[in-house]
């Protein structure tokens, strides 16, 4: 598979991205820098973490104008596989391709820790490797990841299963003790409705590895990964 990271002024988290799906993961990887307007023979996307514009304005507000987000755009109509981690998550939000908004952490300070997640839903494309309520360890690194969204698109997205992990105890208890940054719900990660668009706030490319004492992470690229390997091969058999 040949996956694009795409690189915004201020990403820092781009080559962390690269080095497991090249290194850990053996897959191809095509960096695309932010004024690029071509994502041709890419299989999926990912809008990794860092600090794009130097967070100026407010996190995303500006990287969701670079010509690359065109393009990000139209692979997503089209049905694309594309994942936003942390400051990429924030780009999604604000460029509409996900619903809701971040605001400043609740404490306003940066926080950078290993949480625990819950997988709400396992039943996407970036999640099929776990099983529903496992529990991932997971580090976060952020200073706006207090996600947010007024109460009837809280329902709606409740309804349809968007909301793909929680932040939560290490035995798996979804409490306002576990959530670290404030965020609705103990939300820590969402998913489009129609379920090819995902932003997380955790790094999964910062645990997916056993040299680092973690690899909940991997199950996230390996999900993506046992998706796109699905389609291909529907694709190939449909032809």
């Amino acid at each position: 598979m040949n996956f694009g990271v795409i690189i915004f002024p201020g990403s820092n988290c781009d080559h962390d991205c690269v080095h497991v799906l090249e290194d850990v993961l053996s897959q191809k990887v095509t960096q695309v820098w932010h004024k690029d307007t071509s994502l041709a023979g890419l299989d999926a996307i990912i809008l990794p973490g860092g600090f794009s514009y130097g967070d100026y304005l407010r996190t995303g507000a500006i990287a969701r104008f670079s010509p690359v987000m065109g393009a990000v755009k139209q692979f997503a109509e089209g049905g694309g596989m594309v994942l936003g981690i942390c400051n990429g998550f924030q780009i999604l939000l604000e460029a509409g391709l996900l619903p809701g908004a971040m605001l400043r952490n609740r404490s306003l300070s940066f926080i950078c820790k290993d949480v625990h997640v819950s997988v709400e839903n396992a039943a996407t494309p970036f999640t099929g490797r776990c099983e529903p309520g496992q529990v991932l360890k997971i580090p976060i690194a952020h200073a706006d990841g207090n996600y947010y969204t007024d109460d009837v698109t809280l329902s709606q997205m409740k309804a349809a299963a968007q909301v793909v992990f929680r932040y939560c105890t290490a035995d798996g208890k979804v409490t306002p003790e576990a959530n670290p940054n404030g965020s609705l719900d103990n939300i820590a990660g969402i998913i489009n409705a129609a379920g090819n668009v995902m932003g997380m706030m955790p790094h999964p490319e910062r645990s997916a590895e056993e040299v680092l004492g973690n690899d909940d992470g991997r199950l996230i690229f390996l999900s993506m990964l046992d998706a796109l390997k699905k389609a291909k091969l529907k694709t190939v058999l449909a032809s």
